[in-house]
């Protein structure tokens, strides 16, 4: 027996209130599933049985459990969440009792209102994901989301029987699509105070930058896919993918290990200064720059400008370095002009050169002692700094390097001689290694060097046509300054893998099982899927995320404004709003003129009962009038009675009703001018029948 009633009896033989229930559970496991992981796994498998719980109880007809049982869970899911964020408050802690409330709701619906409490925690639940992400499957999984509860919501204000779910799923969103232009009035022109969704100090923003570089950092961002920047060119020539360098930290201090931002020794008016010489002509590009987790805007180099970004300020460092008062937390956009050809930095000799000649004390003995007999050769022993530049250049062409994403570990001890294995012994690195030791080797000849991080190259979007620069293409390459000339540019990696740099073609690991399988069967499918992803996500990304307070002032600007303002914005906005209001009023008025069909219909056959001097009040129901008729007419009632079932039926009966309003409607009509006809046939009362109703 007991295993009877857990038998599935079919979800149209399901009562109406099961399955708004089921509904509902399935509305919340899908909002709640894009949570699971920031959610403990505790939380995760209490709402999970929890839900399971209340659609069995649901199936079964079974009675809800009490408030005690519930009050023991909640203070089990407090005391778990205080022990797995160590606080009952902030994002966290806050989202992962929201999950469990909504959770537990659901076990207490027991009447309208209780339904109305699951609903708004529902919408609230909706809104937290964007403290996550703002990605353009959440917000998709969202929009589902909110059509589901809307769909609910319909639900639960209809009569029993009425309506299916396919009309209260199409009523749901039909109301959403009248609240579209609502909505999309106030993300144009409502006032903003920072990002649409970013949360100061969200811990998602990445990148492939830092701030120091040790050997082997930057090829572990080989195999990371993700998109770094979006670069689209508005004007000018685009630049040749040898010429795609966006610059990032210069990284001038070594410690034997580790190259980091370095800190002048020397008072500001010894330091080298910028002194940027543009030459040729610009190209002006639109960035869209993912979040990063330090103060650093990469750019083209060179790009002396940039205009303002939102809330960030950025600062033009002496070494061509666009660095940002905090870190870059959210997605921003920015315009500029660079110039692909430059030069810059002191042609003459300054003291502040000196912090990049240094080198840590019995670091690297071997390297040092190499680039001393180098000196000493003879046609070296005046040479310039380009041509000791060529020099190496030539040694790492010739020497048996090569260029992997595998080198192994290098200086194991920590003794800080990494560069002497490399340089002497193994010959085997990624960018960062080439880099570290061409500036070494470079400092130990006493020609002033660096280290510059950043990305090169780019793979254009056949879609939009926009440069996708990915995290993979992070690179390290070197400065070396010249006399004369300023600081000069020298890529260690265009000499050992030339097609890394020409062709923008950094290294891959080895696929995975299912890429290759996927591979071999559609080889170019996975790159067309990737390729429209990214360029929708970009137009998400452009119009949606990247809305800002500057998007408004140019909106305003097309519409005519000459020098917008924000007071002409808000002036807008409440123009706009009191203009939606009349429309809305408007509609009110003229729907409240109109009637429920059913009942109009319903409405000529009680004033045909009337006529007939039968009791046709407004709370009557059909299927009284009809006993009424029965009890007065006897037989000669009968199509007048059977209009009348047939009529309540249509209101009420959970099925064989149409399913569509308009078929409703036009039903209603017909069984009415049914009613009528044949109420219209009987014989109308006597006099003396009436004057006795009257007197009663």
């Amino acid at each position: 027996m007991g295993l009877d009633r857990w038998t599935w009896p079919g979800w149209r033989h399901l009562p109406r209130e099961a399955r708004d229930t089921l509904f509902l559970l399935a509305v919340i496991a899908w909002t709640v599933l894009p949570h699971v992981g920031q959610l403990p796994v505790w939380c995760t498998a209490l709402t999970a049985t929890v839900l399971l719980w209340r659609a069995a109880l649901a199936v079964r007809a079974a009675p809800l459990p009490g408030r005690w049982v519930l009050a023991g869970v909640l203070v089990v899911a407090l005391a778990l969440t205080l022990a797995s964020h160590r606080t009952l408050l902030g994002k966290e802690a806050g989202v992962t009792l929201l999950v469990v409330l909504v959770a537990l709701k659901t076990l207490e619906l027991r009447a309208r209102r209780d339904a109305f409490a699951v609903f708004f925690l529902g919408f609230f639940l909706v809104l937290t994901h964007f403290l996550y992400s703002q990605a353009l499957p959440i917000a998709a999984a969202m929009l589902v989301s909110v059509w589901g509860l809307l769909t609910a919501l319909v639900l639960a204000h209809m009569p029993v029987g009425q309506p299916g779910l396919r009309q209260a799923g199409l009523l749901a969103g039909r109301f959403a699509l009248l609240g579209a232009p609502v909505m999309v009035l106030l993300f144009v022109l409502f006032p903003r105070v920072g990002p649409l969704w970013g949360v100061p100090g969200d811990a998602g923003a990445k990148t492939g930058l830092s701030g120091e570089m040790r050997m082997g950092l930057i090829a572990e961002l080989a195999s990371d896919d993700s998109i770094a920047m979006r670069v689209r060119v508005l004007s000018g020539s685009p630049p040749a993918p040898e010429s795609l360098y966006f610059r990032g930290p210069v990284l001038s201090a070594f410690d034997g290990t580790t190259w980091r931002v370095g800190r002048p020794s020397f008072p500001a008016r010894l330091l080298p200064p910028l002194n940027l010489r543009r030459e040729g002509e610009p190209v002006e590009v639109e960035v869209t720059l993912e979040p990063l987790r330090l103060a650093s805007i990469p750019t083209l180099e060179a790009t002396p400008e940039l205009p303002p970004i939102d809330d960030v300020r950025a600062l033009l460092r002496d070494d061509l370095h666009w660095v940002a008062e905090r870190p870059i937390v959210e997605r921003i956009r920015y315009t500029a002009k660079s110039w692909p050809r430059f030069a810059h930095g002191p042609t003459d000799p300054v003291v502040g050169l000196q912090d990049d000649l240094d080198l840590p004390p019995g670091a690297n003995p071997r390297t040092l002692q190499w680039a001393a007999a180098l000196r000493r050769e003879p046609r070296y022993a005046e040479a310039d700094a380009s041509t000791l530049a060529a020099a190496l250049m030539q040694r790492i062409r010739n020497e048996g390097y090569s260029y992997t994403l595998a080198p192994g570990t290098y200086d194991e001890d920590g003794n800080g001689d990494g560069v002497d294995e490399f340089w002497l012994d193994r010959k085997t690195g990624f960018c960062e290694h080439f880099a570290a030791a061409f500036v070494v080797v470079m400092r130990a000849l006493d020609v002033p060097a660096r280290i510059v991080t950043g990305y090169q190259g780019a793979e254009r979007n056949p879609v939009d046509g926009s440069l996708v620069v990915r995290q993979s293409y992070a690179h390290a390459w070197a400065e070396y300054w010249q006399p004369g000339v300023g600081w000069l540019r020298a890529d260690p990696t265009a000499a050992v893998a030339p097609e890394r740099i020409d062709r923008s073609r950094p290294l891959r690991p080895a696929p995975g099982f299912v890429a290759t399988a996927f591979g071999g069967v559609a080889p170019g499918a996975l790159l067309q899927l990737r390729v429209l992803w990214e360029a929708a996500n970009n137009r998400w990304n452009q119009w949606v995320l990247n809305y800002s307070r500057g998007s408004q002032l140019d909106l305003l600007r097309q519409l005519g404004y000459q020098s917008p303002r924000w007071e002409d914005v808000a002036l807008l906005l409440a123009a706009m709003i009191a203009g939606f209001g009349l429309v809305g009023a408007a509609w009110a008025w003229w729907d409240q003129r109109r009637s429920d069909p059913w009942l109009r219909a319903y409405a000529r056959v009680r004033r045909a009962a009337a006529a007939l001097g039968l009791p046709a009040g407004d709370a009557l129901p059909p299927r009284s009038l009809a006993a009424t008729l029965r009890a007065r007419y006897g037989a000669a009632a009968a199509t007048a009675e059977q209009a009348l079932h047939e009529l309540e039926g249509l209101r009420y009966a959970p099925h064989g009703a149409p399913r569509t309003a308009r078929a409703v409607a036009a039903r209603a009509r017909r069984l009415a001018t049914d009613a009528v006809g044949a109420l219209r046939e009987l014989p109308p009362p006597s006099p003396a029948a009436l004057v006795a109703r009257a007197s009663r």
